[in-house]
């Protein structure tokens, strides 16, 4: 890595523009959220004295499910979005409810867009359940009611997502500079096999040399004969 400094170091340099990038373009969200409940008919709880949290029913958990379920709806978004809902909006039972509790998120890159719109929001859920309802003819004193039990809170940072995004991103520019530098590295590394001389090069050279004078001087002998006589 010290020899290859000058194929990581202009990595490194590109990993760090990259984070920054990332950092500025992807924005910050803001989420609000709500909790509201359903609540049994003023007709219902004449029997606890008109106290409603006294009186609960299975089946005002289905209507709270059916009811998150509308406001999830394409039809409830774009009434939403004309009363001046921005961001995404998500409605749903509250986890480990025990009883017709729903959660109304708001999630947006405005603090002060995103509470207004989950204001928005728990008003227009109040609408909608009297809506439906009055479709099914129910008496006003035989509805069921909505109460607010955490009106929208101050929008929080949602930093988790920008943050997994920025830690990918410098990860996987680190990773790519240090394969860069170990890759240039391995294709200008000489072998070392090819520098280095054979050591048994000098004595098999110089035995082939005896050999080839002992075959040359048999050669010689055969063809003039003993005295010079010619061959034998």
């Amino acid at each position: 890595m010290r020899r290859r400094w000058y194929v990581l170091l202009p990595g490194l340099l590109l990993t760090a523009a990259l984070t920054t990038a990332v950092h500025l373009l992807i924005p910050v969200e803001y989420q609000s959220q709500s909790t509201v409940t359903l609540l049994n008919s003023s007709k219902a709880t004449e029997a606890f004295d008109g106290n409603p949290f006294l009186s609960t029913q299975a089946s005002l958990t289905g209507m709270a499910d059916g009811l998150a379920r509308n406001l999830n709806s394409d039809g409830a978004k774009a009434d939403l979005k004309a009363l001046g809902v921005t961001g995404t909006h998500e409605v749903k039972i509250a986890d480990n409810a025990q009883g017709p509790f729903m959660w109304l998120t708001v999630t947006g890159t405005d603090p002060a867009a995103v509470l207004k719109s989950d204001e928005l929001l728990a008003g227009y859920a109040e609408k909608r359940l009297k809506e439906f309802q009055s479709q099914q003819s129910v008496a006003p004193e035989a509805m069921i009611r909505m109460a607010t039990i955490v009106p929208p809170q101050k929008p929080e940072a949602q930093t988790k997502t920008r943050i997994q995004y920025i830690v990918m991103v410098g990860a996987l520019g680190l990773v790519l500079s240090l394969v860069a530098v170990f890759f240039v590295e391995a294709r200008r590394r000489t072998p070392r096999a090819k520098n280095l001389p054979d050591p048994a090069g000098t004595p098999a050279t110089a035995a082939t040399a005896a050999t080839l004078a002992a075959t040359d001087e048999t050669m010689a002998l055969r063809t003039v004969g003993p005295g010079g006589a010619g061959p034998t």
